[in-house]
């Protein structure tokens, strides 16, 4: 019998995918070799692709394969970790090394049916032991023990740089942090792999594909291609990291306009789904998000990111019961998925429910330790709960991750402004202006709104009326009806003897929020010095309003 050619039969039924008629056949060809073992691996690899794990795993114990082979202790701690039967896919992996590994090495070379290059057999020791390690860092991560899950990725990664899938659950997780910051885990991360074992055009290769993706903090203007990857400018898991740098600096226009470019071409690319939904969130593109989400959950019901945008959609529209429904199914089928908790904070910090919505934000933190955004949302918590010492701590966490996110310096302006410190607000305000300008575009975002409404606050703390003026026109073009804003440029007036100006201001804000206590009271006191005695006007407002401007 021509064992050879049954074998390559097997082989090329799993190339096909005809994995029942590959198992027919291995499990004859493991018969007919009196069980040599590597019939019976290919034996167990039939049978996991069938999802018979358990047999699988049977198959290869029960002959003490395990313990001879690495292919094969690989092989049954994967069958256990497919049954998510965790803590025994790690015995399996932490037990000593094959104990006959003389022998195994002695064998490889003697046996002539052990020759063929395409054989798991003959994979490299560095290999498989990369994949050991990747497998133990799933299983940790299933186990919540993230910090020996981010050292087995790292030791993957060192002993095959090829190996994406370790690089792509470091940086996707969000695992890569430090107290000195995130670009020195990028820079140690890069230097501890072993590139300079590869040619020059590897070595390239793989650190602008890394680099790309791990900095995606970094400015767009900065991504350099080398020549000699040239024609990796189209291709579209380039054109997401590109559009993720975009989404980090603020520019969600150029952003939704990258990823909607790869929808077109990849309409489910596994990438750039979360980038996509977060930049439909930003422009308020919620009829789009809406067609988006039911074709995800129609086709990939089992995925988290189809849950996450169903949650997304819930929380533009203002159903945030519904939001933290699908939000939390999204988290129950991959619950280290970050995004979906810090939406899931979100639906509670609408409705001013600041314990559980922080509650979701440290989880979130937790699963994305290279991310600035949860830290940037926990502490806008504690500064809505009064808290700012937290409050600035958490703001200067996120901002020694994105030091450029205008959010983030803006919040750090706020914590100012309620600490009396005027002049410091102002350059933190001012800072954030700068950098939504950079961006390329006017402010025309109507979420800038509260940044010019907070200069024209900090400019009239500075008595620099005119500025502080033309910061809260510059508001009421992004958001007309807001009455705050009115009720602000009243009180300018106001203060600058304006009471004509003043009182049409206030009438505006009123009616547009009738219980505004400040403009009824503003109102009242401005009506009176229009028609009395205008001099005795500034003594008497700031002795009644002394406990009304911190509105502002």
């Amino acid at each position: 019998m021509n064992l050879e050619r049954l074998r390559k039969r097997v082989r090329q039924y799993l190339d096909q995918q005809q994995y029942q008629s590959a198992l027919f056949w291995a499990d004859k060809v493991a018969s007919l070799s009196h069980e040599e073992p590597q019939d019976v691996y290919w034996l167990a690899q039939c049978l996991y692709l069938t999802a018979q794990y358990h047999r699988a795993a049977h198959a290869l114990r029960s002959r003490k394969l395990d313990k001879l082979y690495e292919a094969c202790r690989y092989l049954a701690a994967r069958c256990h970790y497919a049954a998510k039967e965790h803590q025994q896919a790690l015995d399996i992996l932490d037990m000593e090394e094959p104990i006959n590994k003389r022998l195994f090495e002695k064998y490889l070379k003697d046996e002539s049916g052990l020759k063929d290059p395409s054989s798991d057999w003959e994979m490299s020791q560095s290999s498989i032991k990369s994949s050991i390690c990747l497998l133990r860092g799933k299983i940790y991560d299933a186990l919540d023990n993230r910090t020996l899950a981010t050292y087995s990725y790292k030791e993957a990664l060192k002993l095959d740089v090829y190996c994406f899938e370790a690089f792509d659950l470091l940086t996707s997780h969000h695992m890569l942090t430090a107290q000195e910051g995130l670009e020195s885990q990028v820079k140690e991360l890069l230097e501890s792999l072993p590139l300079s074992k590869l040619c020059t055009e590897e070595q390239e290769l793989l650190r602008f594909l890394f680099e790309n993706k791990l900095k995606k903090y970094n400015k767009p203007s900065e991504t350099v291609i080398p020549e000699s990857v040239d024609g990796l400018q189209e291709n579209l898991d380039v054109v997401v990291s590109l559009a993720e740098r975009h989404y980090y600096n603020c520019d969600f226009k150029m952003c939704y306009k990258l990823t909607s470019a790869v929808m077109e071409k990849d309409p489910f690319h596994a990438n750039c789904l979360p980038v996509h939904i977060g930049t439909l969130v930003e422009l308020n593109k919620a009829n789009e998000l809406f067609y988006l989400s039911h074709k995800l959950v129609d086709l990939y019901p089992s995925n988290p990111v189809s849950w996450f945008a169903v949650g997304c959609y819930y929380l533009m529209v203002g159903q945030n019961e519904h939001a933290r429904r699908y939000l939390s199914k999204a988290t129950t089928l991959e619950k280290t998925y970050g995004p979906a908790w810090i939406a899931y904070g979100h639906s509670f910090a609408v409705e001013s429910e600041h314990d559980q919505a922080m509650a979701a934000y440290f989880t979130a933190a937790q699963l994305m330790k290279g991310c600035h955004l949860p830290m940037l949302y926990i502490g806008l918590e504690y500064g809505l709960t009064n808290n700012s010492k937290l409050a600035e701590r958490f703001f200067g966490q996120a901002l020694s991750i994105a030091p450029e996110d205008p959010f983030v310096i803006h919040e750090v302006g706020v914590v100012a402004f309620q600490n009396g410190e005027w002049k410091t607000a102002e350059k933190w305000f001012l800072d954030a202006l700068e950098k939504i300008k950079a961006i390329g575009n006017e402010v025309t975002v109507d979420k800038w709104e509260p940044l010019l409404n907070n200069l024209g606050h900090v400019c009239r703390k500075l008595k620099k009326y005119a500025e502080a003026l033309d910061y809260h026109r510059q508001a009421l073009v992004l958001i007309p009806q807001n009455a705050s804003t009115y009720s602000a440029i009243g009180y300018i007036h106001s203060l600058m003897g304006n009471f004509e100006n003043a009182v049409d201001y206030f009438h505006t804000a009123l009616g547009l929020r009738r219980d505004d206590t400040f403009s009824v009271t503003m109102l009242g006191h401005c009506i009176e010095m229009y028609i009395g005695d205008s001099e005795a006007y500034i003594g008497k407002i700031m002795v009644a309003l002394v406990g009304m401007c911190s509105v502002f």
